[in-house]
């Protein structure tokens, strides 16, 4: 099979590997489609999670094609999606439901081979079985990427009739416009592109902000909005000073973007406007993938956020590198490593 290996720092081959024989607990799974991520580019050019050499790669749909010693489910020929997120079972965290939050939490696609490749071996604990569905596969290799939108907004704690905020419009924070408005929560969305407000709304976004007219919590304060939760998805510095800045008195504030350096904070405010600030990664399995699955059937077409699906040989040049210089044409980057030329995303059923 062909798979994209990160072998070390700015070094991916697109090479012949064995196809993967499944160990005791995993499945074998011809991938159909799999996305591409920021955190894929990020390994490639910095190295910050990822156990090289590794096939890179976790938001992939496949088929199961076989299953390992001790593993009924999913059964072999079921379409799957894979949370990518590898978790004990057994340690405290994981005996809460928290499984994101394992000891020995792993990734499919940093810390083991993932889904940029014909076939991927995995546990049979991080496939959802969703051969009734009805999704095609290249709405389904957007699950991975909402089921974290999801989670999000789940921890954020964010219920029907509440004010959101969501600043940053990319991969993640679109689906978190999705997930957010399907609470019943009024979204208003700040982004620096008009076709990325145009698509927040379609989303569900009842308002949209272009960012550096005036301060966020002036634009804010002039809309009427007085938000009671505030998602910071852009990870830019500037960005989290203004949330801060903007967030009225008893504000969940949802740093989602990872920033890069330290933050300077007065937690005075924090304290004396009783805010509450809640971090949030990965998701959890049982919790928030079969809901983004759900989500994901709710739009008839997703081709404004995933309209191309690439071959694995063009991974770096369109999918990876346009990441890293900000020139993505594409909220997600689809790749499908079984075909030679790029091809439109099919998305309608």
């Amino acid at each position: 099979m062909r798979a994209a290996v990160l072998h070390a720092l700015g070094d991916l081959r697109i090479e012949e590997r064995p196809i993967p024989v499944p160990g005791p607990g995993e499945a074998l799974v011809r991938v159909t489609v799999c996305g591409v991520c920021g955190t894929d580019a990020v390994e490639y050019d910095r190295g910050l999670l990822s156990t090289p050499p590794v096939v890179l790669g976790h938001e992939f749909a496949g088929v199961v094609e076989r299953l390992g010693d001790g593993v009924t489910e999913p059964p072999v020929g079921a379409v799957v999606v894979c949370g990518a997120g590898i978790s004990c079972g057994t340690c405290r965290q994981c005996l809460r439901g928290r499984t994101n939050l394992c000891r020995t939490y792993r990734t499919a696609g940093l810390q083991v081979d993932g889904g940029l490749a014909g076939y991927v071996a995995v546990p049979a604990a991080t496939l959802l079985d969703v051969t009734d569905s009805g999704l095609t596969a290249d709405t389904l290799a957007l699950a991975q990427p909402m089921s974290i939108a999801v989670h999000v907004v789940r921890r954020s704690g964010l219920r029907a009739g509440d004010e959101a905020v969501i600043v940053g419009v990319g991969g993640i924070g679109s689906f978190i416009v999705l997930a957010a408005a399907a609470t019943g929560a009024r979204v208003t969305v700040v982004a620096r592109d008009a076709h990325r407000l145009a698509l927040a709304e379609r989303l569900g976004a009842a308002d949209g902000i272009l960012a550096g007219r005036m301060p966020l919590a002036d634009e804010l304060r002039e809309r009427g909005v007085e938000a009671d939760v505030l998602f910071e998805v852009s990870a830019s510095p500037e960005a989290l000073a203004e949330v801060l800045a903007a967030a009225p008195r008893g504000a969940v504030i949802v740093p989602v973007g990872v920033q890069k350096e330290p933050t300077v904070v007065t937690l005075r405010d924090w304290t004396l406007r009783e805010y509450s600030v809640v971090g949030s990664v990965a998701h959890v399995l049982a919790d928030d993938l079969p809901e983004a699955v759900r989500l994901l059937g709710t739009r008839p077409d997703w081709s404004d956020v995933a309209s191309e699906v690439l071959p694995l040989d063009l991974l770096l040049e369109r999918g990876l590198r346009p990441l890293l210089d900000g020139g993505a044409t594409q909220i997600k980057t689809l790749v499908d490593p079984w075909i030679v030329e790029p091809r439109p995303a099919v998305h309608t059923r």
